[in-house]
């Protein structure tokens, strides 16, 4: 018990001293990079450190696998020079016995940054973005959401309307360059509508300067459009709801999630990317695990025996690729082109079956 309590003690002693150097190299790299982009916008040094110290956990986060591989490395290198491996084998523990402790360390770590650095990381993700879009434009008032613009749909008892927008303020409460496309329970087009303004309020859109264009196949559109200085329609949509939407799925609380993919889905959006990202998250514990298992498979041995260096690249570009499958999982998941519990699950469970044969095989093979 001692022992599993020492190697636990020093893994996630080594894991924090990792962690803390990282976040520091990429606070430095990152605030250079801030100071270089908004050098000709009159910005203040402390405003650019804001934002950097915003920016920086979300890119930790990001990078949690390859400091659990190298914490791993770190470990039973250190173990094997001191020598301590080689006792510990004389006393007949077993590689999978003495791996017991990191392994629950890392599970733990996992399951810390889920429930507690997740949120951090999605409110000051939320919030750089927001500083960042106010310091490039120079207004907080409205910023672009893409080149094609912003695409919502709300639901009614008499039908669907697609509403597009050029641009949105960060409260999603204000649209600009609106377009309102109604469509009748029976799905037929019905009306459309433009606007230069659209105010959110409890339950109705106020919209200013609009002209609505009737789409009934017995009239002209053109000769039966109306011009109103101001007119309300009636919306299903809330600003939460529209707040939320414009951001990643990464800028949502893990605990939030669920209750916004519901919301969503009612609303009549696809809530896939979402869903997926939720149940990566999930899995990160297990796909952390898999990075230890990775790690020591290749260097759970006496630094005599050589090719130490073959050993640690060989373990990180492992970690890589296994990295990397797990975001192309992703991808395929958000496209629905695999179920989203297959691209979500099936990468770090078989990082870890992958794992334990490299491990039996490199112990008992």
């Amino acid at each position: 018990m001692k022992l599993d309590l020492y190697f636990a003690r020093k893994f996630f002693t080594i894991f924090a001293g990792i962690s803390g150097v990282f976040f520091l190299l990429l606070l430095l790299i990152d605030f250079v990079e801030q100071i270089s982009r908004f050098s000709a916008s009159g910005i203040s040094l402390t405003d650019i450190f804001k934002l950097t110290l915003l920016n920086t956990p979300e890119g930790l986060y990001s990078i949690l696998p390859l400091v659990m591989i190298l914490a791993t490395i770190t470990l039973f290198l250190g173990l094997a020079r001191s020598s301590e491996l080689v006792v510990v084998r004389a006393t007949g523990r077993s590689a999978l016995r003495s791996l017991l402790s990191p392994l629950i360390v890392a599970a733990m770590i996992g399951t810390f940054t889920v429930a507690m650095f997740n949120p951090i990381v999605a409110a000051t993700s939320k919030r750089y973005h927001e500083l960042f879009e106010a310091y490039q434009s120079g207004s907080a008032n409205a910023f672009s959401i893409s080149k094609e613009g912003l695409w919502l749909r709300q639901g009614g008892k008499d039908g669907q309307t697609v509403i597009r927008a050029a641009r949105a303020n960060p409260e999603g409460t204000s649209f600009f360059d609106v377009t309102f496309l109604s469509y009748s329970a029976e799905g037929g087009p019905m009306r459309r509508i433009e606007a230069d303004m659209a105010v959110l309020g409890e339950g109705q859109w106020s919209l200013t300067r609009a002209k609505v264009w009737p789409l009934d196949p017995q009239l002209n559109p053109e000769g039966a459009a109306e011009t109103f200085a101001d007119m309300t329609l009636p919306s299903s949509l809330t600003r939460e709801r529209i707040r939320d939407s414009f951001g990643l799925p990464s800028s949502i609380s893990i605990w939030n999630l669920s209750s916004y993919i519901a919301q969503l889905e009612e609303a009549g959006f696809s809530a896939r990317r979402h869903a997926v990202w939720l149940q990566m998250e999930l899995a990160r514990p297990m796909f952390l695990m898999a990075m230890v298992l990775i790690a020591s498979a290749f260097t759970m041995r006496h630094s005599r025996s050589g090719r130490t260096g073959i050993a640690v690249l060989a373990s990180i570009m492992l970690g890589f690729s296994l990295y990397y499958i797990r975001n192309f999982a992703q991808i395929l998941g958000e496209n629905g082109q695999i179920p989203i519990m297959l691209a979500a699950w099936a990468p770090p469970a078989a990082s870890v079956l992958l794992a334990l044969g490299l491990l039996l095989h490199m112990e008992d093979g």
